[in-house]
């Protein structure tokens, strides 16, 4: 019986950790040899321990693939930093290089630099904004290049991007404006790639996880520790069931979505669609405006409440 990603090759970012990490292994289980990307930062993305671009040999990108090569499956690590051109672009030649083709990417990699917003310093957004949404974006350029260049090619990929989001780009986090800023510009992205893309044979969607992360230790500081027995909803494993579906060819048709999972629950976010409506064919006055608009929000339904509030 032949697994869901035989003969697939699959590049997972920010893999050496974490939900990463378990894609990683959940993908290399379903028969699809792996790239595995870390830069191996600190939580923070600040260098731990300092040393070069390329996979370290100590380093947590290097340990998963070869928990992966341990297990009978097939990896390769890659150090180099996705949120460079540089570093994406060898990310996909990596892949090329080694096992003659790509198809699926999944995008994970990313770091939290939590401040309330009048305490958030310029170079903290741009960091958090750089690894997520930066990173996204060049990934996913490169990786298309190559899938544009296959279809002009004649040969047609069936290829998978998975997105990483998360429910604070959904909804928003108190202390989290960069990385809410960030997770949700991914959400859009994804939308627009999903359109763009599918001429090329690419299908493109995204998740907003929850698990218990290096990233989430403080947010679940109440859930974080696994239980003595029964089902650990906190579990990263738990979310990497989808993401290997998505990331497969079983998921035929599947574009331009977003999924919420945790635990045992994956739910088909519905995102912005409109709702009730005025439209008096003139220009309104201010005051008749506002009396409109709250017309309207009592028809509405009531947003949902921002993580932290």
């Amino acid at each position: 019986m032949s697994a869901l990603c035989d003969g697939r090759v699959v590049v997972v970012t920010g893999a050496g950790r974490g939900l990463g990490r378990a894609h990683a292994l959940a993908f290399a289980a379903q028969g699809a040899r792996v790239v595995v990307n870390d830069l191996g930062v600190a939580l923070d993305g600040a260098p731990h321990p300092p040393g070069p671009t390329g996979a370290r040999p100590d380093g947590p990108a290097a340990a998963v693939a070869a928990e992966i090569r341990a297990a009978g499956g097939e990896a390769i690590a890659h150090g180099g930093d996705i949120a460079t051109s540089e570093g994406a672009s060898s990310l996909v030649t990596t892949a090329l290089e080694t096992y003659g083709r790509l198809d699926t990417l999944v995008n994970n990699a990313g770091f939290l630099r939590d401040r309330m917003l009048v305490n958030l310093d310029e170079d903290d957004w741009d960091a958090v904004l750089r690894v997520h949404l930066k990173g996204h974006f060049l990934t996913l350029k490169h990786a298309a290049a190559h899938w544009r260049a296959q279809t002009k090619a004649g040969r047609t990929p069936d290829a998978r991007v998975v997105n990483t989001s998360s429910g604070a780009g959904l909804l928003g986090s108190v202390g989290q404006g960069n990385y809410s800023a960030a997770k949700a510009g991914i959400v859009a992205l994804t939308l627009v790639a999903a359109a763009e893309l599918a001429r090329y044979g690419v299908q493109v969607n995204a998740i907003a996880p929850a698990a218990r992360t290096r990233m989430t230790q403080r947010t679940f500081a109440e859930t974080m520790a696994a239980p003595a027995t029964g089902f650990d909803a906190m579990a990263p494993e738990n979310v990497s069931p989808l993401v290997v579906w998505l990331g497969s060819a079983a998921s035929d048709g599947v574009t331009g979505r977003v999924f919420e999972t945790e635990g045992g629950r994956i739910t088909v976010m519905d995102g912005w669609r409109p709702g009730p409506t005025a439209d008096r064919g003139a220009r309104w006055s201010a005051a008749e405006a506002g009396e409109t608009v709250r017309k309207l929000l009592t028809a509405a339904a009531p947003p949902g409440a921002v993580y932290g509030a």
